[in-house]
C-alpha cells in the first residue's frame, strides 16, 4: 500500500504537502496562546488574541477599551483612560473629538442620549441630551396650504433645526460622573480643530456626496472645501479654526458659553439670517435631563437601555421580551424560523411605536405596559410559526391589557467596571447642511423626526401618531438604543448603533447574537441583519442570509425588498475573564476600537 501512494504522489503534489504542513506548524504556534489562556488567564503571554473556533476576531484590551466611527476619536477616548481618566472622561472627549472628525454626525449642534453604569454604585443612569423645539414652533409648521407636507422644509431649512443639546448632555455628564476637568477632555478636539488632521478616506468620500449641498451654505463651503472650490485630497490637513474657537469658549466658560454666551448669539444671528426659529431664550431655557433608565430581564440577563424620548429602549426590550421564551438557538442563527419570529415581533413594536411613543413630558407614554412580561405573551401568542401577517392587519395593540435615520455610537468601559453607551446624532448627514456662521458648528435638521402630519411617515419612512406631533419646548421621538447588558449586575456587553429607524433592530441583532448565539463581539457585529418596521410591509436583508432562507420566508409569505445598503453601523464591548474585546463595525470604513493595556 506504501508504494502504491508514493507511486501516485507527484513532485507537485509533494510540494503542496509540505507547504500544508508548514502552513499547520504556523496556525499551531500562532493559536497556542488562545489554548493556553483557558488555563491562565492572568498571562499577559497568553492573552486570547486568536481562538480557533472564532471567524471573527475582536480587539483585545486589559485595562478599557474605546470603540467608535472614527479612529481618530477612539484614540482620543482610549488616551485619556491610559491617563487616569474614567469611562465617562472618555466617552465626552469622544464625543467632542467626533465633532471636528467625523462631521457629518458627531456634533455639538446636535443631540443625543448617554446610558451609563457606574460599577461602585451599581447604578445605572440614563441621560436625555436630545434637541428641543424652539418656542416658535408649532403643529402644522411643515405643512403646505393643501395640508400636505414639504418635507424640504423639515429636512433642509433652518427651521428643521431644534436648539442643541449636545454641549449640556456632554457637561452634565463629566460634572457628575466624571473625574477630569472639561479643559482636559475638549483639549483633544480643540488641538484636532485648530491644527487639523490628515482627511482620510471616508469622511472624503462623504464630503464629495455632499458638496453641492454643502458649498450651497457659505460658512460650510469655506470650511470643507478649498478657497477655490476644490475638494481636499486623501492626506491633506483639513482645520476648522471656527469649531476650534467655539470648543476653546466651552473649554473655558462651560456650558453657559454655548447657550447664553457668543455662541448662542452667533447661532441665533445665523437662525435670524435663513429663517430659522432658535432664539437666546430657547438657547438659554434647554437642560440636559436625567431619567429612569429601562430595565429589561432576559434569561438572567438585565438589559440597561434608554427610555423615551427614545424609542430604542422600549422597543429592544418589548421585542426581547416576546421572543424570551422561543428556543431560537435550536432554530439557528438567521435560519427562516428565526427570522420569521424577528420579523413578526419587530412588525408589532413599530406598530406600537406608531401611536404610544413620544416626549414624556408632554403626553403619557406607556413604558411600563410596553415592556411588560404579559404583553409580550400576548402578543406573541398571536404570531403564527409558519406564515407572514400583513402589516395593514396589525395595530398599536396595546389595548390588549385591558384586563388588568446619519447617526453615530460610541462604546466604552473601564478598568474600574463603568460603562457608557452613546448615541447622538445631527439626524441626516451634516443635519441641514447649515453651518452657523462664526462657529464651524454644524446644525441639526432633528425637527423631521417629529410627526409633521401624524400618519404620515417623516423621512425614515417610520409613521408617528399625535404622540410625537410638533410642539414647543418639545423633543422628538428618536430610535436611538444605546444599550449596556448586564451579567451578575456587571457591565457585559456594551452596544449601539446608528441607522435612523433600523438602529432598533440592528441592536436587538447584537444583542441576541451574544446572548443566544454565544458569538463573540466581532463576530456579533459582522452577522448579515435584517429589519422590518410595520411600515412599508417589507423585509430588509442584508447580504449573506442564504437562499434557501430567502425562499422560505417568501413561501411564509414575507415581501423581501430589494437589497440597497447595510444596515446599522454597530461599536460594541465585551467584557469577559479580565479581558475587554472591542469591535468596530467592519461595514464602516475608518471606525475602529483601541483597548488600553
Amino acid at each position: 500500500m506504501y508504494s502504491f501512494f508514493a507511486l501516485n504522489i507527484t513532485k507537485e503534489k509533494m510540494m503542496k504537502i509540505k507547504i500544508l504542513v508548514l502552513i499547520t506548524s504556523i496556525i499551531g504556534f500562532c493559536v497556542s496562546p488562545a489554548v493556553a489562556q483557558m488555563g491562565d488567564g492572568n498571562s499577559v503571554a497568553n492573552t486570547p488574541r486568536l481562538n480557533t473556533t472564532d471567524r471573527f476576531v475582536p480587539v483585545i484590551g486589559r485595562n478599557g477599551m474605546v470603540t467608535s466611527r472614527e479612529k481618530m476619536a477612539t484614540q482620543v477616548g482610549a488616551d485619556i483612560l491610559k491617563q487616569g481618566g474614567n469611562a465617562v472622561d472618555a466617552a465626552v472627549a469622544v464625543g467632542f473629538a467626533l465633532a471636528v472628525t467625523y462631521p457629518q454626525a458627531g456634533n455639538i449642534g446636535g443631540g443625543g442620549f448617554m446610558v451609563i453604569h457606574l460599577a461602585e454604585e451599581n447604578k445605572s443612569i440614563a441621560i436625555d441630551y436630545r434637541e428641543m423645539a424652539p418656542s416658535g414652533a408649532h403643529r402644522d409648521m411643515y405643512l403646505n396650504e393643501d395640508g400636505s407636507v414639504d418635507n424640504d422644509r423639515s429636512k433642509y431649512d433652518a427651521k428643521a433645526s431644534g436648539v442643541p443639546g449636545t454641549v449640556a448632555g456632554m457637561v452634565h455628564a463629566l460634572e457628575n460622573y466624571g473625574t477630569m476637568s472639561l479643559k482636559e477632555v475638549m483639549q483633544p478636539a480643540y488641538d484636532l480643530a485648530n491644527d487639523g488632521f490628515p482627511m482620510y478616506n471616508y469622511l472624503q468620500s462623504s464630503l464629495n456626496g455632499r458638496k453641492e449641498r454643502l458649498m450651497a451654505n457659505e460658512a460650510a463651503g469655506k470650511v470643507f472645501y478649498k478657497a477655490d472650490g476644490a475638494s481636499y485630497g486623501y492626506g491633506e490637513v483639513l482645520k476648522q479654526k471656527d469649531l476650534a474657537w467655539s470648543l476653546k469658549q466651552i473649554m473655558d466658560g462651560g456650558k453657559d458659553a454655548f447657550y447664553k454666551g457668543e455662541i448662542a448669539k452667533r447661532i441665533v444671528a445665523d437662525q435670524e439670517n435663513h429663517g430659522g426659529l432658535i432664539t437666546m431664550d430657547d438657547m438659554a431655557a434647554y437642560v440636559a435631563v436625567e431619567r429612569p433608565a429601562i430595565v429589561g430581564e432576559y434569561k438572567g440577563h438585565k438589559v440597561v437601555t434608554m427610555p423615551p424620548p427614545s424609542s430604542g429602549g422600549v422597543h429592544l426590550v418589548q421585542i426581547m421580551n416576546m421572543l424570551e421564551e422561543d428556543d431560537l438557538k435550536s432554530k439557528g442563527h438567521n435560519g427562516a424560523a428565526t427570522l420569521h419570529l424577528y420579523i413578526e415581533a419587530m412588525r408589532q413594536a413599530y406598530a406600537d411605536r406608531s401611536k404610544y411613543l413620544g416626549d414624556p413630558d408632554f403626553s403619557n407614554v406607556p413604558v411600563a405596559e410596553l415592556t411588560s412580561k404579559k404583553y409580550a405573551k400576548l402578543i406573541r401568542a398571536q404570531i403564527p410559526t409558519d406564515k407572514a401577517r400583513r402589516s395593514t392587519d396589525i395595530a398599536p395593540a396595546l389595548d390588549l391589557l385591558a384586563e388588568s435615520p446619519d447617526t453615530t455610537h460610541f462604546s466604552v468601559m473601564d478598568s474600574q467596571g463603568n460603562a457608557v453607551s452613546n448615541t447622538y446624532t445631527l439626524n441626516f448627514s451634516y443635519g441641514n447642511h447649515m453651518m452657523a456662521a462664526g462657529t464651524g458648528i454644524m446644525m441639526n435638521n432633528e425637527m423631521d423626526d417629529f410627526s409633521a402630519k401624524p400618519g404620515t411617515p417623516n423621512g425614515y419612512g417610520l409613521i408617528g401618531g399625535e404622540a410625537n406631533s410638533v410642539q414647543p419646548k418639545k423633543r422628538p421621538l428618536s430610535s436611538m438604543t444605546p444599550t449596556i447588558v448586564l451579567k451578575d449586575d456587571k457591565p457585559f456587553f456594551v452596544t449601539g448603533s446608528p441607522g435612523g429607524s433600523t438602529i432598533i433592530t440592528v441592536v436587538l441583532q447584537s444583542v441576541f447574537n451574544v446572548l443566544e448565539f454565544d458569538m463573540n463581539a466581532m463576530h456579533a457585529l459582522a452577522a448579515p441583519r435584517i429589519h422590518h418596521q410595520w411600515l412599508p410591509d417589507a423585509v430588509m436583508l442584508e447580504e449573506g442570509v442564504s437562499q434557501d432562507t430567502k425562499d422560505i420566508l417568501v413561501d411564509m409569505g414575507h415581501i423581501i425588498a430589494p437589497p440597497r445598503f447595510t444596515l446599522g453601523s454597530l461599536s460594541t464591548i465585551m467584557y469577559k475573564d479580565g479581558i475587554f474585546y472591542g469591535a468596530a463595525d467592519i461595514r464602516s470604513m475608518d471606525a475602529a476600537a483601541i483597548g488600553v493595556d
